[in-house]
């Protein structure tokens, strides 16, 4: 599964994409409904929480930078087995 959604350390591209409309479309939709109530505040936090994640992954992507890699944890590993000896 993840396979699916992640491709070198980073989200793919429809998934930013995604996450971007998704968040705006959200962020609309909660000011459309009124900000002064409950659910148009959740609609607008849920929007802007969906297009940040999309824009820092597509940040991270132009910069290079994997931020869902598992690097971390192959390190760990081989701190063990040296622990180990």
């Amino acid at each position: 599964m993840k396979d699916f959604f992640i491709r070198d350390g980073n989200l793919k591209e429809w998934i930013r994409i995604f996450l971007v409309i998704a968040g705006v479309g959200c962020a609309i939709v909660g000011i459309s409904i009124g900000i002064t109530s409950i659910g148009g505040c959740f609609f607008l936090f849920v929007g802007f929480f969906l297009a940040a994640v999309g824009g820092y992954a597509a940040q991270a992507h132009m910069l290079k930078i994997k931020p869902f890699d598992n690097e971390y944890e192959n390190a760990r590993k081989s701190y063990e087995e040296e622990k180990q000896e």
